[in-house]
C-alpha cells in the first residue's frame, strides 16, 4: 500500500512516534513485511501480508495516519507468483 500525506509535514512528524510502535507492533504480528518513507518525502510504502482486505483495512484504522487524518491510502492487492530466493518467502504464503 501507498500512504500519501495529506497535511502539512510540521503535523505528520507530531505522530511519528506513535506510528513507529504501529508499525513495530504490526511486524510483532507478522502482518507487516517491508515499510519505508518515500522519496521526496511525501508519504511512505508498506508491504502487507494478511489474508484479505477486511482485515488489511482493520489494521489501518489504527495507525495514527490514519486516525489523525494525516494520510491517504492506495492498496493494491496483487498475488506474488515470482521474486527473488530472498523473498520466496512472500510466494510461497
Amino acid at each position: 500500500m501507498s500512504l500519501t500525506y495529506i497535511k502539512p509535514l510540521d503535523e505528520v512528524d507530531r505522530f511519528i512516534p506513535e506510528h513507529i510502535e504501529f508499525l513495530n507492533e504490526q511486524y510483532r504480528l507478522g502482518n507487516f513485511h517491508l515499510s519505508g518513507r518515500k522519496e521526496p518525502r511525501t508519504g511512505g510504502v508498506i508491504i502487507a501480508g494478511v489474508s484479505n482486505r477486511s482485515e488489511l483495512d482493520q489494521l489501518l484504522e489504527q495507525d495514527p495516519f490514519y486516525r489523525e487524518g494525516l494520510a491517504s491510502y492506495e492498496v493494491t492487492e496483487f498475488v506474488p507468483t515470482k521474486s527473488s530466493q530472498g523473498l520466496k518467502f512472500l510466494v510461497e504464503m
